[in-house]
């Protein structure tokens, strides 16, 4: 793989969309249409070329793509190369008369043959599996490297790595981060494989500056660590992904790592989705309730932030739907891909606040389409509920240390109303009545409708109910009414490394 060009550092907004244009107008031609059963029947069915995306707008004029046309095919997506187009190309040519035939078949292997294969979750649809080639390890290598740059890290602290094992794209981008920057990492597996205890006996042992994983799990090994008496001094950075971490829950993780011992610590989000093979992080604020965005790299990949209802591209600072298409990438290609997740701040450009970074960045919350959910609150017509809303709501309360959220029907009957149940863990000492009014409150002010049902429970319970250490993503939100009943709106399910999602 060819080197990046680094002069993007120093372009204004209009000159890297053109140079990313440029790029993109060469992978088409050169990577992705000859190889790519799908898009070359795409591009053929709308007659369309290269040379036609001139533009950042031009974008426009090809078509979104969206999870269920990966399902139909994955296979369709995979870059398969033709030996006779490559044996034609004068670069091969030229590369078979000086080191000969062996050597550039070698090299066309490495670039195109897929080694590892990572998926979505499959939360709230099918599995979708994308699968990576030598070429796109060492660009997930590259992307993990700037990660650790970004986020502040130095060679000689020591990380602790507690994604789960699974082929997840938060686990691989940080164990590449790792081996590409150079630094000592030692990866846990998370709660399924060690236990609690585990992970505990590695945080003695290793003595980390920087813990990586998700904000459930996480939460819940710090909580454990103090509860045992543990001295964790120097921890200075906690790097979240694989799902979503508000205020309240940074605020939280920051609290537990000052009672290990810890001084000033960084509390880092990284966002990233199975389909970019790569993660975005944050860099360093000064408080919690900052966010300098998440940092994209403009020569990997081109980032759009549309009208989730129409398509259409929104000007820079509006809020939309994040929508991919990569530079480099081998392997499982996307074009123009649906993520279906809403960044509330939009795309940024130019210099970063706070590192000083001339890079684009998505800023403000991201959430998921698909957690708004439609619910039979009233008798004559469905209600719809933003479960991301309820989230922060929920995190950012300083009564609340976890919680559940449960949608059920009313005495289990299919056809009666749909329930919504808030399992609880208290904090700080609050009363049951005390936490229960300030969660009306804030649910009716927010929201216009609240939890017919507030249970509270044991943090052990919550763990329990929650599969925190035995699944691969902690269950916040369970929908448990009949399927026919569950109607989200369409939407696909990217995988969320922000706070995951690495």
């Amino acid at each position: 793989m060819k080197n990046p060009q680094p002069h993007w550092h120093s372009l204004d907004k209009k000159s890297l969309q053109a140079w990313q244009m440029l790029k993109l107008r060469r992978y088409l031609a050169g990577c992705v249409l000859p190889f790519s059963a799908h898009y070359r029947s795409l591009f053929q069915e709308h007659r369309l070329r290269p040379d036609q995306l001139r533009e950042f707008s031009d974008l426009s004029l090809v078509p979104l793509s969206a999870k269920a046309d990966l399902l139909k095919n994955p296979r369709d997506f995979v870059l398969t190369p033709n030996e006779r187009v490559l044996k034609r190309r004068p670069a091969n040519i030229l590369a078979a008369l000086i080191n000969g035939r062996e050597h550039v078949r070698e090299g066309l292997e490495r670039e195109y043959r897929p080694l590892m294969m990572t998926s979505t979750t499959g939360r709230s649809a099918e599995p979708a599996p994308f699968v990576y080639t030598d070429y796109d390890i060492k660009i997930l290598s590259m992307a993990g490297a700037r990660v650790m740059r970004i986020c502040g890290a130095r060679r000689e602290m020591r990380m602790l790595n507690l994604f789960p094992f699974a082929p997840h794209l938060a686990f691989w981008q940080a164990h590449y981060a790792g081996t590409e920057f150079g630094v000592f990492m030692v990866s846990s597996g998370g709660g399924k494989t060690l236990g609690t205890e585990g992970n505990l006996r590695l945080m003695r042992k290793i003595d980390p500056d920087v813990l990586i994983g998700m904000p459930t799990f996480l939460y819940h090994v710090l909580h454990a660590a103090v509860e045992e008496g543990m001295r964790c001094e120097k921890i200075s950075k906690i790097v979240l992904g694989g799902e979503k971490a508000p205020v309240g829950m940074r605020r939280r993780l920051l609290a537990l790592a000052r009672d290990l011992g810890a001084g000033a610590v960084d509390v880092l989000q990284t966002y990233g989705f199975t389909e970019a093979k790569m993660a975005w992080p944050q860099c360093p604020c000064e408080l919690p309730e900052q966010s300098s965005g998440y940092h994209v790299s403009p020569d990997l990949g081109i980032i759009e932030v549309v009208d989730p209802a129409t398509g259409a591209q929104v000007p820079d600072g509006e809020p939309g739907e994040v929508v991919w298409t990569p530079l480099e990438a081998r392997g499982s290609v996307v074009l123009r891909y649906r993520t279906g997740d809403i960044v509330g701040g939009g795309i940024v450009h130019g210099k970063c606040p706070h590192c000083g970074r001339n890079m684009p960045r998505l800023m403000g919350d991201i959430s998921r389409t698909s957690e708004i959910r439609e619910m039979r609150l009233e008798k004559l017509k469905g209600t719809l509920v933003d479960f991301n809303r309820l989230e922060h709501i929920l995190d950012d309360c300083d009564q609340v240390a976890t919680w559940q959220l449960e949608i059920r029907k009313t005495h289990d009957d299919p056809l009666e109303l749909d329930e919504l149940i808030l399992h609880v863990q208290k904090a700080n000492g609050a009363s049951d009545d005390a936490v229960r009014n300030v969660l009306e409150e804030h649910f009716v002010a927010e929201t216009e409708t609240h939890p017919n049902l507030i249970l509270f429970h044991s943090g052990e319970e919550l763990r329990r109910m929650q599969g925190v250490g035995t699944m691969l993503k902690e269950q916040r939100v369970v929908d448990h009414r009949p399927a026919a009943t569950f109607n989200p709106r369409p939407a696909t399910e990217p995988e969320l490394i922000h706070s995951t999602d690495a």
